[in-house]
């Protein structure tokens, strides 16, 4: 979508005018004041891994527990009318928590791809992830990093990603976050940040390269199947649509069902413990893990995570192999690499590390209490 000068200079001032209150720092780690103690993953348990078919879930608990309960998730605000997400440029009102409406500003002169306005009315931080998809306004998008949104600040310009690419229509506020796409779609927005990777990542399901696999190994949803299913099911080529559909969501429904079946299982017994986290891995590979401060926030975002790694699996290869638990453990280490820090005073940092294949991320709430809210550890695909 071609935009105007005056547009891209807009935006351009809102670009610094936020970048202000933020440091970007390339750094060893723990050089920063008002550092948030780092996760201790010697305080972290892996249980037997939950498998079916080509997918391992080991559940990852912790005696210590965090209190979550100050912040605020996407979905919990925008139901709420707490958080408000619209279209640039979208004049409109918004119910607060105390029953007024309030009308959004007008915040920049046009809507734009890659960028949103969100507004934090609530009373408590508001935590957003990478990948969780917002569904509405013009095009549905996902969110591109981690961070926090501190209550009662400005308007942010909220960087996304499209995962819609044939639509834009004249909606512009949006209703919901019910979703978190899946791991190959996320590792596209959290580290390469390039909307193309991001719509290629769409449409081939899984990036995971499959080079050389046998025959018998094809996935349960092919590349030629999403395809069918985006001409005949999801001509905007819709996330939602592609992914929920009859024909893909029949696989992942039955993934879902099976693996959460095995999950409750297996976590039902757990005394003084709880569940933080998963590490997973598809076939034989490790290939990531998503941990929380508490069993709380895992619990919360736990329906939307594992439907998002069902949806990785049916798009992989179906080998039988599966990894070991000492591959799940030392896939958990403390990676030794090259650190870039994101940091808003006393609101959060974001942590980037990367070392070979494997790239960490952490996201630190710096108050009310300083903690690792999520950190999220992968091996790159591509």
């Amino acid at each position: 979508m071609e935009r105007s000068l005056f547009t891209n200079i807009i935006r351009g001032l809102i670009g610094i005018t936020t970048l202000g209150s933020l440091a970007f720092v390339g750094s060893a780690p723990g050089s920063s004041s008002g550092t948030a103690p780092s996760s201790s993953e010697g305080g972290w348990r892996l249980l037997d891994p939950v498998t079916y078919e080509n997918i391992s879930i080991f559940p990852v608990v912790s005696s210590s527990h965090q209190d979550t309960s100050p912040f605020l998730t996407l979905d919990q605000g925008l139901s709420s009318g707490e958080v408000v997400v619209s279209e640039q440029g979208a004049a409109g009102l918004a119910r607060s928590r105390d029953g007024r409406r309030n009308t959004i500003p007008d915040y920049t002169s046009g809507p734009a791809v890659n960028q949103l306005v969100l507004i934090n009315r609530g009373k408590r931080p508001l935590l957003l992830l990478a990948g969780e998809l917002v569904s509405g306004g013009k095009q549905d998008r996902i969110i591109a990093k981690d961070r926090i949104v501190a209550p009662g600040a400005e308007p942010l310009p909220l960087d996304v990603f499209c995962v819609e690419h044939g639509r834009w229509s004249s909606g512009s506020q949006f209703a919901a976050s019910k979703t978190i796409v899946h791991p190959s779609v996320r590792e596209q927005a959290a580290l390469k940040q390039n909307q193309n990777d991001v719509w290629n990542a769409v449409r081939a399901g899984s990036t995971a390269n499959m080079a050389g696999r046998a025959p018998e190994a094809a996935p349960r949803v092919s590349s030629g199947v999403i395809a069918d299913t985006i001409a005949s099911a999801a001509p905007t080529q819709s996330y939602a649509k592609i992914y929920e559909g009859s024909r893909v969501g029949a696989s992942v429904e039955e993934f879902v069902a099976q693996l959460q079946k095995r999950f409750a299982k297996s976590t039902s017994v757990l005394k003084g413990e709880h569940v933080v986290g998963v590490v997973v891995a598809y076939g034989g590979e490790v290939a990531w893990s998503d941990i929380f401060a508490s069993g709380d926030l895992f619990d919360h975002y736990w329906p939307k995570l594992l439907r998002s790694y069902a949806v990785e699996a049916v798009a992989r290869p179906t080998l039988r192999e599966t990894a070991s638990a000492d591959d799940a453990r030392g896939f958990l280490r403390r990676l030794n690499g090259r650190e870039v820090q994101e940091t808003e005073a006393d609101v959060y940092r974001w942590r980037e590390t990367s070392e070979g294949r494997l790239a960490l991320i952490e996201l630190d709430a710096l108050q009310p209490k300083p903690m690792t809210l999520h950190r999220l550890l992968l091996q790159r695909t591509s």
